[in-house]
């Protein structure tokens, strides 16, 4: 905090007195065109960086460092722009600025790439593997996307439903968790694929109730049906029985023959 106060100084100083390019402070770092960015939350990805970045200059290399064991986000990056005086830019107008809860610290800086660090810049590559990932879904990310969606359209629907468990743990964490903590990201996503997994139980418990329901249904309606012609079928031998008492046996059965036949074909 007290670098970005001196930063801040720096700036109003030189403003208020009219100091030229040429003589800033920014001058001793013509040498280098990456910065130094502290603060970050702990949910951002390099593409998130780049992205906000990106508003003072064309990134062309950024480097998340993360940890060994876990490869979550330390919360510090160093980026490089095309063009040095975009740091310039980057300097005065980020640093200091709040995301997610988290004041960004930003500063020039003289960073050399590690042994294991790719040559060439990564920003191109970063960015168009982040463009597939959104338009294609292929990967494990992109199905968990789907998943949380899918979830997330259900629970946007208008008939209200109780909360499952896994549901009011997940809203819990997040409300609750330590905000320092690299592993809360890991757990979060891991509760929501706990979160999704639930909600396709309930669906096909839901999907089986409805079958259910829709045989017996069926069923008594065939009942019914089939009550309705008997008694149908009955009435009419007893109208032909008081109107033609002269009926034989043989004119009776006909008649039975005749109904079961119909009975048959409806």
């Amino acid at each position: 905090m007290n670098n970005i106060r001196q930063v801040q100084a720096l700036n109003k100083r030189e403003l208020e007195n009219a100091v030229p390019p040429e003589a800033s402070w920014h001058a001793d770092y013509r040498d280098t065109a990456y910065i130094y960015i502290g603060g970050l939350p702990f949910d951002l990805s390099e593409g998130d960086i780049v992205t906000i970045f990106s508003q003072y200059g064309e990134p062309v290399h950024v480097n998340l460092v993360r940890d060994k064991e876990t490869g979550k986000s330390r919360g510090f990056a160093f980026l490089k722009y095309e063009d040095q005086r975009s740091t310039d830019l980057a300097v005065d107008n980020l640093g200091g600025a709040t995301v997610l809860g988290r004041i960004l610290r930003v500063d020039h800086t003289r960073y050399k790439k590690r042994d294991e660090e790719e040559d060439t810049n990564n920003v191109a590559k970063l960015m168009g593997e982040t463009a597939k990932a959104a338009d294609g879904d292929t990967d494990d990310e992109g199905r968990r996307r789907k998943r949380r969606g899918g979830s997330e359209e259900r629970n946007r629907e208008p008939r209200k439903r109780k909360l499952l468990k896994e549901e009011i743990e997940l809203e819990e964490l997040i409300r609750n968790h330590d905000e320092e903590d690299p592993m809360k990201e890991f757990l979060i996503e891991e509760k929501r694929e706990e979160v999704a997994q639930a909600l396709e139980r309930e669906a096909r418990k839901e999907k089986s109730s409805r079958r259910r329901d829709s045989r017996e249904r069926s069923s008594r309606h065939s009942r019914h049906h089939h009550r309705r012609h008997r008694h149908d079928e009955d009435r009419l031998l007893s109208v032909l029985d008081h109107l033609c008492p002269a009926m034989t046996e043989i004119d009776v059965i006909a008649v039975d023959k005749s109904l079961r036949l119909t009975r048959l074909t409806n």
